[in-house]
């Protein structure tokens, strides 16, 4: 199959001899199924499942054409205008490929797109703007970072960084201490503000980061579950000590 036969696919879902499901959805009611054929897609990355990655890409790919064809039943616009605009951003956007300007490097190219979305009156009046507010809370907080680090905003050195988490972290235990939990929460969101700056410094994507370490706990975790089974007994039987002495070899046996 080609592409417009899924585009007609997906018209004939949604026309009056179609799918009862897919005629009663709307764009509200399939932003969750983007949201989450999108992660299923990440999923499939991190674990390097080439047919995961394919068919993933064909769960999300649907989800644009049928947002699309709702968009063209309200006269909106359709799959094919969406194409179309993407297309001619992406000539636009790079002149050394598609046209006669000279950008060598990647830094060329960023210089020249920051003036091409001044002329275009695409610039934000706040260096923080542009931003989704819909971006998972870590993504959003690190490209927030990035941007106040353009415009000079920012620590010099990562040891400055690193004097800080140890600021907010005594700031949290003296709010602990009081059992103020409005003090834990803003002190607590601090640090993790915090640890996306340190992660900034080090070059590393705190979302990436926090995602492969909740897979490796899944891993772990679901190690020690069987491992306490074969020895006849539930998690919730076993003491801490004993759960310990599984998590330290699960560790070593998963690395």
């Amino acid at each position: 199959m080609n592409f417009q036969e899924l585009v007609d696919i997906v018209a004939k879902l949604r026309g009056p001899d179609g799918c009862p499901w897919d005629r009663e959805q709307t764009r509200e009611s399939l932003k969750p199924y983007l949201i989450e054929e999108f992660y299923e897609l990440i999923d499939a990355f991190d674990e390097n499942d080439t047919e995961g990655m394919k068919e993933e890409f064909g769960d999300l790919l649907f989800q644009i054409v049928l947002q699309s064809q709702l968009a063209k039943e309200q006269g909106r616009f359709d799959i094919y205008d969406v194409i179309d605009g993407i297309s001619q951003k992406m000539v636009r956007r790079h002149p050394h490929v598609f046209g006669d300007r000279d950008l060598r490097t990647s830094e060329d190219v960023k210089v020249w797109w920051e003036d091409h979305k001044k002329k275009e009156g695409k610039n934000h009046e706040s260096a923080l703007g542009g931003v989704p507010a819909s971006l998972p809370t870590l993504l959003r907080a690190q490209k927030l970072q990035l941007k106040a680090t353009k415009v000079g905003f920012d620590w010099e050195k990562i040891g400055d960084v690193f004097e800080k988490l140890d600021e907010e972290v005594a700031e949290l235990k003296e709010a602990a201490g009081k059992r103020s939990r409005d003090e834990m929460e803003g002190e607590l969101g601090d640090i993790f503000f915090v640890l996306v700056r340190i992660a900034n410094f080090i070059g590393v994507n705190p979302e990436d980061a926090l995602r492969k370490t909740i897979h490796k706990f899944i891993q772990r975790f679901t190690q020690i579950e069987k491992e306490a089974s074969l020895q006849g007994k539930k998690l919730s039987d076993m003491t801490l000590a004993e759960m310990d002495v599984l998590w330290n070899r699960a560790k070593e046996d998963l690395g």
